[in-house]
């Protein structure tokens, strides 16, 4: 297995693995028991998905419980090697970022509903972190972000097209606007570069010519580019309790709105609401807002609030390591 980033704070105490490859998985039913076995055994929390075209997951524990994972991913005659090349990054947390542990089986590791974007058979030209900027500062070259709106709001690279996509199965309807004689070389990029391998394979099999991806997306490149030549702008949204991370893969200041549950920065907050839902008043949210408030003033944990009270203490965790002195 192919680890793309090993950053692993001393004084953090769980390790997040964000894994994931294209592979052809028929018996993916068979391998979700032993799967969540093994994670549950070792207190690993998160979510694998298993579909016949691979797998694709982020998943945090103690670091010795996630090396054991990586392992056994290697060594267990089950995956009789088929991860040998994934792409696995490795970052940080102060607190678990998941709930519990999943394995959850789907037709698709990523949902694209496109039989003709098979990424084992076919994929775009991948490009390395460090060689990015480079790509993306030529004037024939479209930049494409592949996440959807409330990541791109978050943070995206500067001049990138944002698709204005709520979910990926959109993707195509934006695809089918774009002319591949008009635009003969993109360059995409996603979260942890699933999205854009996928999303390559499908713009070529539509007649795009030259179609370049974010090799490890932009987790990768937050790890690997200097924040002094970085490109990215903002934050970067992850699918846990941590919200997004930062330059060198640090976790962020964004939190969730807890009505929609989109990423927002603190300023932008209305108690634990964004401003959007504050103001539209959504049935239940202000009072569902307002039980949480008598709740902590009692000293209460509301129902339902188990995952409002970790991402609490990890902002609280944050401003606090922010405070420290350096040095």
């Amino acid at each position: 297995m192919k680890i793309t980033a090993s950053l692993t704070d001393a004084d953090a105490r769980f390790k997040v693995l964000a894994l994931y490859k294209f592979v052809r998985l028929p018996d993916a039913e068979a391998l979700k028991p032993e799967l969540a076995r093994f994670c549950c055994a070792h207190r690993i929390r998160g979510t694998f998905i298993l579909a016949p075209e691979g797998i694709n997951g982020t998943v945090a524990g103690r670091p010795e419980a996630v090396d054991e994972l990586m392992a056994w991913f290697t060594t267990s005659p089950l995956w009789a090697g088929r991860l040998a090349g994934a792409e696995a990054k490795i970052s940080s947390a102060s607190e678990m970022p998941f709930l519990r542990m999943k394995v959850r089986l789907k037709p698709e590791i990523v949902t694209l509903r496109a039989p003709e974007a098979d990424p084992s058979s076919i994929v775009g030209t991948y490009v390395e972190a460090r060689d990015w900027n480079r790509l993306i500062e030529r004037n024939d070259v479209t930049v494409i972000d592949t996440r959807n709106d409330y990541e791109v709001k978050l943070g995206t690279f500067a001049n990138a097209r944002d698709p204005g996509t709520q979910s990926f199965t959109e993707f195509k309807d934006y695809v089918a606007g774009l002319d591949p004689n008009r635009h003969p070389r993109v360059a995409m990029f996603c979260t942890g570069g699933i999205r854009c391998e996928k999303a390559s394979a499908y713009m070529l099999s539509q007649g795009f010519k030259e179609v370049f991806h974010l090799r490890g997306g932009i987790l990768r490149y937050l790890e690997v580019v200097p924040e002094g030549e970085s490109r990215f702008n903002g934050e970067c949204f992850v699918f846990d309790e941590r919200v997004s991370v930062t330059h060198g893969l640090r976790e962020g200041e964004a939190v969730l709105c807890r009505a929609c549950r989109d990423p927002m920065m603190p300023h932008e907050a209305v108690g634990s609401l964004c401003r959007d839902c504050a103001e539209a008043a959504p049935e239940g949210a202000q009072e569902r807002e307002r039980q949480m408030q008598l709740a902590r003033a009692r000293g209460d944990a509301h129902l339902g609030d188990d995952a409002a009270e970790v991402a609490a203490r990890n902002k609280a965790a944050k401003l606090a390591r922010r405070r420290q002195p350096v040095g």
